[in-house]
């Protein structure tokens, strides 16, 4: 047996024996192989494709502790007790909810080597006792999940991603393995920079979903539009998600739906964080036929039953469309995509990529706020004395720090470099700030494109994130010669039209 076949056959004997894994999905043993060559490693893979077993498998076979970068508490605490249930090897997490006396006994744990997986967020690594910690452990892998988050490009961009790049060299450059469900060419080399990953395997695989019909109807009024949605909504097989804009709009929609007999929630931002896990679970298990909701909904959601997603007002960009469409038909089962498409709707998406943006005044004054301080800073006091949003003076420091002005210490505070000119500076990250408004307005534009195309729509989604699609597809309006029109039944009427 060569060496090859020797290590193949290691890796599905730890991915029986441990995780009761008969057999490797594709793409996995590529990038366990690669991890295990001490590789860095990008896996672009959509969500229940089996990213988190590369992980798992590869860390029981790797020579030390796997820390496992994850962005929500809950997904945490779904992969800790995951492996704790298969009896592999023991998971742990740290995070903002437990107590301190939990937290310190974890980290004793960890540093005593009596664990093999760490689940932490971002933010964590902001903390120098749980760096010093995680350096005594001998971390052999470092994972980042939801990669896309530490991007510009990439739909979900979160600055506390930004402290993983500096973290992974403290703690020697262990192997990195960079997991996300979407990223298109320019997603991944951020990805890659950022994290100062090293000359990196990159798989991306498996993003055709063809049992996913994909369609875009078109109209003239907001009043056609809002009919033909609850139209379709209610004589769709359910469960099923309707993404929307506004929050506003969530509401309004599902108070139409009601009125035609559909059970449908709303979801979005301005709840308070326990009615949306109250309203999460709720879909989750069964209890309502659809959701209306703004973007604030939809990681960690991995609902196998959802029949269909329609998309009340255009996404952003396709990197958002196709992770919102994603979430349909997870059991393999036909399901279907539709965006209700007005292009007067666009201006709404224009607004929020430009709205709220730093200029440079604020950002000078940010700056010059630091320079007189004797002594590093923290966040709380520079929005004390600047009055800026939370959001807007973290896009300010990761502006500053991008340009080489502001150092970011490992407890969080801010200080400015030695060389730094607060004017030029300033200028610089103004500029920086623009070149990611046209960014944001050039994904924008693919998005329209999308919308408004007579090819195949699978083939346009495919190739933007470098996968290959046959044409025709014979599963979207274009391949089969639809004209974009809406097309529910007409036998069979709404309630205002049969009462």
């Amino acid at each position: 047996m060569s060496g090859h076949q020797k290590v193949r056959a290691n890796i599905l004997q730890v991915a029986r024996e441990h995780f009761g894994f008969e057999s490797l999905r594709p793409g996995q043993g590529e990038a366990i192989r690669s991890l295990l060559d001490a590789n860095d490693t990008l896996v672009v893979q959509p969500t229940g494709a089996g990213k988190s077993a590369i992980y798992q498998i590869a860390g029981i076979i790797l020579k030390g502790v796997t820390v496992v970068i994850s962005p929500l508490i809950a997904l945490q605490k779904d992969q800790v007790d995951s492996i704790n249930a298969q009896n592999a090897a023991e998971a742990v997490a740290v995070n903002s909810q437990q107590r301190t006396g939990e937290t310190r006994e974890t980290l004793d744990k960890i540093e005593e080597g009596k664990v093999e997986y760490i689940f932490l967020a971002p933010e964590q690594l902001r903390k120098q006792e749980t760096l010093d910690r995680l350096a005594a452990a001998a971390v052999s892998l470092f994972v980042v999940d939801e990669a896309h988050c530490i991007s510009e490009w990439g739909h979900d961009f979160r600055p506390d991603y930004l402290q993983i790049g500096p973290a992974i060299e403290r703690l020697g450059h262990p192997a990195v393995l960079a997991v996300t469900a979407t990223a298109s060419e320019n997603v991944r080399r951020e990805i890659i920079d950022r994290l100062g990953m090293r000359d990196p395997k990159i798989i991306v695989h498996g993003f055709d979903r063809p049992n996913i019909y994909l369609r875009v109807d078109h109209f003239s009024s907001e009043e056609e539009k809002l009919a033909a949605l609850v139209h379709r909504v209610r004589w769709a097989e359910k469960p099923g998600i309707v993404y929307v804009a506004t929050r506003k709009k969530s509401e309004e929609i599902m108070r139409a739906l009601d009125e035609e007999g559909v059970h449908a929630l709303f979801y979005h931002a301005g709840l308070r964080a326990k009615e949306r896990d109250a309203i999460q679970q709720q879909f989750m298990a069964g209890g309502a036929e659809a959701i209306v909701a703004t973007n604030a909904f939809g990681m960690g959601v991995d609902k196998a039953d959802v029949r269909f997603v329609y998309h009340y007002d255009i996404s952003d960009s396709l990197d958002s469309y196709y992770q919102e469409i994603g979430r349909a038909g997870r059991d393999g089962k036909k399901a279907e995509a539709v965006l209700f498409y007005r292009p007067e709707n666009l201006g709404v998406q224009k607004f929020h990529a430009g709205a709220g943006k730093p200029d440079q005044a604020q950002i000078e004054k940010v700056a010059e706020f630091i320079s007189q301080e004797n002594a590093p800073v923290a966040p709380a006091q520079i929005l004390e004395e600047t009055e800026l949003s939370g959001r807007k003076l973290a896009t300010v420091l990761h502006q500053l720090e991008d340009v080489g002005a502001l150092d970011v210490l490992p407890g969080g505070e801010v200080q400015l470099s030695e060389d730094a000119n607060i004017a030029e500076a300033a200028a610089a990250a103004a500029s920086q700030q623009e070149h990611h408004q046209e960014m944001r307005r050039e994904k924008l534009r693919q998005m329209q494109a999308y919308a408004e195309s007579s090819t195949c729509r699978r083939a346009i989604l495919l190739e933007y994130f470098g996968d290959t699609c046959e044409q025709p597809c014979n599963n979207c309006d274009n391949c089969e010669g639809g004209t974009g029109t809406p097309n529910p039944d007409p036998s069979a009427g709404t309630r205002r039209e049969v009462a």
